[in-house]
């Protein structure tokens, strides 16, 4: 007879910064309950493990702002000093010492896909999992799904790639192709790289800074080359992670969950009259012209085709920062990289790509940085189940959707626009803009790539399943579904707030019971008005599929923190302080602690 699948209290799917944070949390917390973290990785860190650390990957963030707010990352013990971005390996080691410092390292369960959950009819889910082939079953009466939005890779077909006879391969995997820098070296051969986002640009700077000639190319029907800052940004040459997190140049971005913050007034000028409009247009077109200036892309024809096609203010987590050792644009000048700005038409044998403009380069690879399927890697169960948790789907008609209604879709439009009449201005990135499909320039039902068709997250607080039957069950979250410069205190803010909402130590002002209809109607709006608004407010970004922001990082901090009860303003020295000193990880280094002493007097006044 076959034995009883393991029960744990708490399943973490993902080992990355949310997934560790959330178990490590967990365990302080709850010391006694059971949990596991799964990942299909052998090692813990996500995006940082050790087979993603393809060769010079470092941080955008410099030491100080990229760290657990109470795990601090010091220059003796790692070896990165003041002013330094951080090397990819160095961040794989901060995490694997933080899982083991906080008693996560013998939970961690690697090498495990998770192939699916089914939600049971008496709470919990049955995970099916596959490790080394074989299957098995795991019942989590908790789950909490970290798996972030870079787990799958996204490899377009391009027509010719079966005998093209060089290298093709995915960033993610840049590292299991690291020895093409040795042979393109050795060979004298130039390589070609597809794409213009941030990994692209360390793709390219990997091959040129060991002087092999890199053709790079920019799809002339995409989003662009993306924004690059230098670390230090506008006249006063502001360090660009704590810019982002200095409260009072959050007021100049619009939105929508802005007000947690408590300072209505000054948003309310900002944005609700012309004169705050002209101001904040203005604040934005120094930020942006600044760093078009810093990086001279007037200076030289090839130079010329990586300047930005979006406006700064429109563009999120894609607003990039130049932290390579020696200066990038200087490798364009000299002529070791040259930039097309085409498409790629087809390839042929010999390492030939063609371009549909007649040009042919020679290449020993082809590295591709196309994109990520956003959606969770794995099946939620019973079918049709997405939409009910709030996942990306394809759209229905409003009898088959539980959330994204027309009438709902409209009065959220409606009350943005209104709130915020800067964004009715909306930017033509690409007039010419055309989705990358999944194969041969078809795209299919079972084909999922960065530009297909689905419905955006729509997930309460970015975490929690709006709908009556989760609100009533509260035995899953999301965790890691954003993208901005802030991630680990997201991720510490967003791990308390999920064990809040499992413990049911949340307010019913925040989630109410879900028999009460009216405040849960109220919550699905709020829901579908959040994630409507990264339509309007990021669509040079993936504000349309996700939550993607940057300098509205703090004011979300700032909701979770007021959710929670414990203090929003951390600066203890005053309105000045509290609004022109950075926040960053020192800021929050006690909230677990602050958190359980709240719990504790709640208990003890039962």
């Amino acid at each position: 007879m076959a034995s009883e699948p393991e029960t744990l209290d708490l399943v973490v799917v993902g080992a990355g910064w949310f997934g560790l944070c959330a178990a490590k949390t967990n365990h302080q917390l709850h010391p006694e309950a059971t949990f596991a973290v799964i990942d299909g990785a052998s090692t813990v860190g996500g995006v940082w493990a050790e087979h993603r650390l393809y060769p010079g990957l470092k941080s955008n963030n410099m030491l100080g702002t990229y760290e657990y707010p109470d795990f601090p990352m010091t220059t003796e013990k790692y070896g990165v000093k003041p002013g330094e971005h951080i090397p990819g390996a160095v961040v794989h080691r901060y995490l694997t010492d933080y899982a083991e410092a906080f008693g996560v390292t013998p939970h961690f369960r690697g090498s495990t896909k998770v192939i699916s959950a089914e939600m049971q009819p008496e709470g919990g889910w049955s995970l099916t999992l596959n490790k080394d082939g074989a299957t098995s079953v795991l019942k989590a009466r908790k789950l909490i799904v970290a798996t972030g939005l870079t787990s799958e890779p996204f490899l377009p077909h391009i027509e010719g790639q079966e005998s093209f006879g060089a290298p093709i391969f995915h960033s993610r995997d840049f590292l299991q192709h690291a020895d093409t820098l040795e042979k393109a070296a050795a060979s004298k051969q130039s390589v070609a790289v597809f794409g213009g986002t941030k990994s692209a640009w360390d793709m390219v700077y990997a091959y040129a800074s060991r002087g092999i000639p890199v053709e790079w190319i920019i799809r002339s029907t995409g989003h662009g080359p993306i924004w690059q800052a230098p670390p230090y940004v506008t006249p006063l040459k502001k360090w660009l992670e704590k810019l982002v997190m200095t409260r009072m140049l959050t007021w100049f971005s619009p939105c929508i969950w802005g007000d947690a913050d408590g300072y209505t007034g000054m948003r309310g000028f900002y944005h609700g009259n012309a004169l705050g409009r002209r101001i904040t247009d203005t604040f934005w077109s120094v930020l942006g012209g600044d760093v078009i200036t810093l990086n001279k892309y007037a200076s030289h024809p090839e130079t010329a085709k990586l300047q930005p096609w979006s406006e700064a203010m429109f563009t999120a987590s894609s607003f990039s920062i130049l932290n390579y050792e020696t200066d990038f644009f200087e490798l364009v000048r000299s002529g070791v990289v040259r930039v097309h700005i085409g498409e790629i038409a087809s390839l042929s044998a010999g390492g030939q790509v063609n371009l549909a403009d007649g040009t042919q380069l020679n290449v020993a690879a082809l590295g591709c940085v196309t994109g990520w399927k956003h959606v969770p890697p794995l099946k939620f169960l019973p079918e049709g189940i997405d939409k009910q948790l709030g996942l990306p789907h394809t759209p229905g008609d409003d009898a088959d959707e539980p959330l994204f209604k027309t009438d709902t879709i409209q009065k959220a439009d409606d009350e943005i626009l209104r709130r915020f009449p800067r964004l009715r201005n909306q930017p033509v990135q690409n007039k010419n803009l055309t989705p990358l499909l999944a194969s041969g320039g078809l795209s299919s039902k079972e084909a999922v790539t960065p530009s297909t068709t689905l419905t955006p997250y729509t997930l309460y607080r970015f975490m929690l399943p709006p709908t009556e039957t989760f609100v009533q069950r509260r035995d899953i979250a999301f965790a890691g579904v954003v993208m901005n410069f802030s991630i680990p205190l997201m991720a510490q803010l967003q791990s308390l707030w999920m064990l809040a909402l499992f413990d049911g130590t949340l307010s019913p002002k925040i989630v109410p019971a879900a028999d009460d209809h009216e405040a849960l109607a109220q919550l699905q709006y709020t829901t579908v008005l959040t994630s409507r608004f990264g339509k309007w407010r990021y669509p040079a970004g993936h504000g349309s599929q996700f939550p993607d922001f940057v300098f509205d990082a703090l004011p979300y901090l700032d909701q979770l923190l007021g959710d929670l009860g414990l203090p929003i303003y951390r600066k203890g020295s005053g309105l000045l302080a509290e609004a022109t000193t950075p926040y960053g990880p020192e800021d929050y280094k006690d909230v677990v602690a602050e958190w359980q002493a709240k719990v504790k007097e709640g208990n003890e006044g039962k």
